[in-house]
C-alpha cells in the first residue's frame, strides 16, 4: 500500500476518534472539543496530502480512486450529523449537504460506467474548503465568532447548492443520453 494510500485509511481510523472528542459529555468539555478540530484538521489535512503526492509521483491507484472521496464523505458527513445531534445545525441543513453528495456520487458512478470520469469543479473545491472551515468553527464554538461561523455556514450550503447546479449543468447528458 503506498503512502497516498495510507493517509487516506488513516483518515477513516481517525473518525471515530473524532466523533468521540466531539460528542463526549453531549459536547460540554471544552478541551475535548479542541481535540476534535485537531483531528478534523489533521485529517482534512492528510485529504489533501494524499492527493498531491499522488498526483506527484503517480501512485494513483484504484483504491485510491475509490476510497479518498469516499474517506473525505464520511468525515464531513459524520461532523455534521455530531452538529445535530450538539443542536448546533439543522437536519434539514445537513439533509441538503449529505443529499448533495449522493447526487454527485450517483453521477459519477453513471459517468464512469459510460467511460466518463467527472472531476471535481472549482464550486466543489470552494464548497468543500467552507464546510471545513464551518465545520471547525462550529467545532470549538466561540461566541466571539458566532457571526463569522453563521456566515461560513450559510456560504458552505449556497456553494453546496451552486456546485450541485454546476455539475447537473454541465453533465446532464449522462443521464439523458445513456452512454456517450
Amino acid at each position: 500500500m503506498n503512502l497516498p494510500n495510507k493517509l487516506t485509511v488513516l483518515r477513516v481510523l481517525m473518525i471515530p476518534f473524532f466523533v468521540a472528542a466531539l460528542l463526549w459529555d453531549n459536547g460540554g468539555s471544552r478541551t475535548l472539543r479542541w481535540a476534535a478540530a485537531l483531528i478534523f484538521v489533521a485529517a482534512s489535512l492528510t485529504d489533501f496530502l494524499d492527493g498531491k503526492i499522488a498526483r506527484k509521483y503517480n501512485l494513483v491507484t484504484n483504491f485510491g480512486k475509490f476510497m479518498d472521496p469516499l474517506a473525505d464523505k464520511l468525515l464531513v458527513c459524520s461532523a455534521l450529523i455530531c452538529l445535530i445531534q450538539l443542536g448546533q445545525l439543522p437536519a434539514w441543513m445537513v439533509i441538503v449537504i449529505i443529499s448533495r453528495e449522493f447526487i454527485i456520487s450517483g453521477f459519477r458512478l453513471v459517468a464512469s460506467d459510460n467511460g466518463v470520469v467527472i472531476a471535481a469543479s472549482y464550486w466543489g473545491k470552494f464548497k468543500t474548503t467552507f464546510q471545513m472551515i464551518a465545520v471547525i468553527l462550529l467545532i470549538v464554538d466561540i461566541r466571539a465568532l458566532k457571526t463569522v461561523t453563521d456566515i461560513c455556514v450559510w456560504i458552505a450550503l449556497a456553494l453546496t447548492l451552486i456546485s450541485l447546479a454546476d455539475y447537473l449543468k454541465k453533465n446532464y447528458k449522462i443521464l439523458t443520453e445513456g452512454s456517450m
